[in-house]
């Protein structure tokens, strides 16, 4: 796809935290924009890959937008895009980040923000965006309802085999092991494409992408089978990947359930992060067992889970690999840390699906 500018990513106070997921996907992999800096101060000087992964991947983490400006200047890359890569609780701007974000408007920069907080509709700073000739995009906005789409059973014309990555939580990893199976599943020559779900995911450049909290129930299911069917009509793809959302437990984020009725997968991956006992940012309210969140899926779709995917936090590396063989002993299935190892031991248990296709 075209890129459509050099971005700083907004991390402040967020990166490397549950908040930070957008700031951490256009990290670990972007089409839509060439990064230049992540703007974080508890981070400032470091790599934010490693910061992350303890990978250097090249982008620098700096304490500010004016650091940012001129670090990604000075790298031959000068920024056109502030990106906002928090994801609060609620989707809400802070004082400070709308601050940030005036600071970015006056030095001419566009700004692309996937919170609930419509930045397009503050007096202040559509004004200034106006004065400075940039463009706010609002990515959470609900689009024009006469362009949404009703389920209409065209799901059923779609051939590739279809793997829905599912989560026992919200903020679980989904997406991300979405794009490395994506991405294993190629370097092994199968066309694949990524039907992203949520604001992350149109950022770091799926082409089918809806932004499922952004739109009215009603079209829920028609927008995300219409987004696998235009996949499939469009590439004919071997694989679609659909990344989750929530999980259909959380009592906040009760997502999925569409996903499985529209999006009819084939086949499902379960996002899990074993150190995690208590649904994120609702304490009180733990996590159903592994097993239990299996079944609930399997009887809703009708479908199998295949393996588990392990996000690690809160593990030391030691630890993983027993935690994946107690996962494989209670609940039967192979579970795999493809942050860690990369999706090319997930893909592997898929392949003898493919060839029954």
């Amino acid at each position: 796809m075209t890129v459509d500018g050099n971005a700083i990513v907004y991390g402040e106070g967020a990166f490397n935290t549950l908040n930070g997921k957008t700031a951490h996907g256009l990290v670990r992999f972007c089409l839509r924009y060439k990064i230049a800096a992540v703007v974080d101060s508890r981070y400032a000087g470091r790599d934010a890959g490693e910061v992350l992964d303890g990978k250097v991947g090249g982008i620098p983490v700096v304490d500010s937008i004016e650091t940012a400006m001129q670090t990604a200047e000075n790298a031959g890359i000068p920024a056109t895009h502030l990106v906002i890569g928090i994801a609060p609780d609620g989707g809400r701007l802070g004082k400070r980040a709308r601050q940030d974000v005036i600071k970015a408007i006056g030095m001419n920069l566009n700004v692309d923000c996937g919170l609930h907080d419509f930045l397009s509709e503050d007096e202040e700073l559509s004004r200034q965006a106006g004065l400075r000739g940039v463009v706010i995009r609002d990515i959470r906005k609900p689009p024009p309802r006469d362009r949404l789409h009703f389920f209409s059973g065209k799901i059923e014309d779609v051939a590739a085999l279809k793997v829905a990555v599912l989560g026992t939580d919200s903020a679980v990893g989904k997406r991300t092991t979405a794009w490395l199976m994506v991405q294993a599943l190629e370097r092994l020559g199968y066309r694949t494409q990524m039907i992203g779900t949520g604001q992350t995911a149109w950022m770091q450049g799926a082409r089918y992408s809806i932004i499922m909290d952004s739109l009215v129930n009603d079209f829920v299911s028609g927008e995300i089978e219409h987004a696998v069917w235009q996949a499939w009509n469009e590439q004919h793809p071997d694989v679609i990947v659909i990344e989750g959302q929530g999980s259909l437990m959380n009592p906040a984020y009760p997502g999925g359930f569409e996903l499985l009725a529209a999006g009819r997968p084939d086949l499902v991956i379960l996002q899990h992060a074993p150190a995690r006992k208590e649904y994120d940012g609702f304490p009180g309210y733990p996590i159903q067992p592994l097993s239990r969140q299996i079944q609930a899926i399997e009887s809703i779709s009708g479908k199998p889970v295949v393996a588990v995917t392990v996000n690690h936090e809160n593990l030391i590396d030691d630890q993983i690999p027993f935690v994946c063989d107690a996962i494989e002993k209670v609940v039967g299935l192979p579970a795999f840390d493809v942050l860690r190892d990369q999706g090319d031991g997930l893909v592997a248990t898929l392949v003898p699906h493919l060839k029954k296709r």
